[in-house]
């Protein structure tokens, strides 16, 4: 078996890969700008989020559960953005506070989302596997 260390390796890669990706995309200039930039971008920040929880707990059933939780929460921040009160506003006017609570509701979102958590869903089966394969 590879080592816990071996594995965190290996999400800390993913999520510095998944975090230039999202970036990347966010701020692409070109063909179908609006769309990479809004929803392709939210790809990427739902994996984002699973690579991140799977980062803190590591087991078969999480890799189940990080996704679905990681779907809802991202949902409830999703409606947060017809909510306007002051202190909300104050954090979305920061590019971190932009970047992590959006600032605009879209339906478009949620496809978007489910296809990300599937596709983290996928990425936390690989880590799992590449932790515990046996060296040759």
């Amino acid at each position: 078996m590879r080592s816990p260390a071996t594995q965190t390796a290996y999400i800390i890669i993913s999520l510095l890969v998944v975090t230039a990706m999202g970036f990347l995309f966010k701020f692409y200039t070109g063909f179908a700008q609006e769309w990479f930039n809004n929803y392709i971008a939210a790809v990427f920040y739902e994996i984002f989020w699973c690579l991140l929880a799977f980062l803190f707990w590591r087991s078969s059933n999480a890799i189940a559960r990080i996704p679905i939780w990681v779907f809802i929460i991202t949902c409830g921040i999703e409606f947060l953005q017809l909510w306007h009160p002051p202190l909300l506003e104050k954090i979305r006017s920061t590019f971190l506070g932009r970047t992590l609570l959006g600032s605009t509701f879209s339906l478009w979102d949620f496809p978007h989302y489910v296809l990300g958590c599937f596709l983290g869903w996928l990425w936390l089966q690989q880590l799992e596997v590449r932790g515990h394969a046996k060296k040759s």
